[in-house]
Formats: structure tokens, sequence, C-alpha cells
């Protein structure tokens, strides 16, 4: 017997990222090299672990200060925004070459299984890694804003 399948004559172009293929498409022009020095806004990364009576998280922010992140918690509802500043000036003696900015702001939120207990939330920011210590909580509650330390 044959299996049947469903063809779609669009599901390649669905999936083109003209970034990832150029060299496929055009090789000898070396676009490859071009589009990596090309920084975009850093994302935040995250890992979340969880334990007995609490989540761990460690979320990846580098090169900002404490005082520019933000840790929100709303239920099992958790925020995480940062400010973003970046400035980079190369200079050959007396004459500017080149000078990079980037000013932004980057937001990561998640859904946990558990709601939080916002009382006994706990974050520390050090060597660019944000650490949430998360106690589980059997009922319901506001929004609460936690400090980093």
């Amino acid at each position: 017997m044959a299996n049947i399948t469903r063809f779609d004559p669009f599901n390649e172009l669905t999936r083109f990222d003209p970034f990832r293929d150029m060299n496929d498409f055009f090789p000898g022009f070396m676009l490859r090299p071009v589009v990596r020095d090309v920084a975009g806004p850093p994302q935040i990364k995250l890992d979340v672990a969880e334990e007995d009576k609490a989540y761990t998280v460690k979320a990846e922010i580098p090169g900002v200060k404490k005082e520019d992140i933000q840790v929100s918690i709303e239920g099992n509802q958790v925020s995480i925004s940062a400010e973003i500043k970046h400035e980079k000036e190369e200079e050959e003696g007396k004459k500017l070459l080149r000078s990079e900015r980037y000013y932004g702001q980057q937001c990561r939120s998640f859904s946990l299984a558990h709601d939080i207990d916002q009382a006994k939330a706990e974050a520390e920011y050090r060597d660019g890694v944000l650490h949430l210590t998360l106690p589980k909580k059997n009922g319901g509650g506001g929004a609460k804003k936690i400090a980093v330390k």
C-alpha cells in the first residue's frame, strides 16, 4: 500500500532564509563575511530549571548595568527587560574611522506551570548573568517588581 502525501509547492519558499543560503545562490560573491559583520541587537538568552519548591532562571544579559534591568512577576508570568546601551569607537590617530551605537530595550516574558511566591523571589546580577530564584506558590496574587542585587 502506498503512502499518500500532500505536496505544497510553496513549502520551500516559506522556509527561505536569504542570509543563511546566500553563498549557495551566489558562490564567489563572498556575501557571508559582510553579513556577519552586521551586529544586530543582543538577545536575552534564558535557562529555566524546575526544582521541587522553586524555579531557577539564568538570563544572559551582557554589558548591562544592574540598574537597567527590571524583573516583573504576575502570577506565573515572569518578564525580564533591560535597557541596552552600546557604544563603540575606533580611532586611528586623530581621524575617527568608525563609530557604532546601539540603544534599545530587550524584553523576554515566559509563563511557568506554578504561580510564584513574589515575597520570596530573589534576583542577583553578576558577570553578565541574571540569576532568579522563584519559589512556587499555591495561591494567586497581584503583580510585583523585584529589586536586582
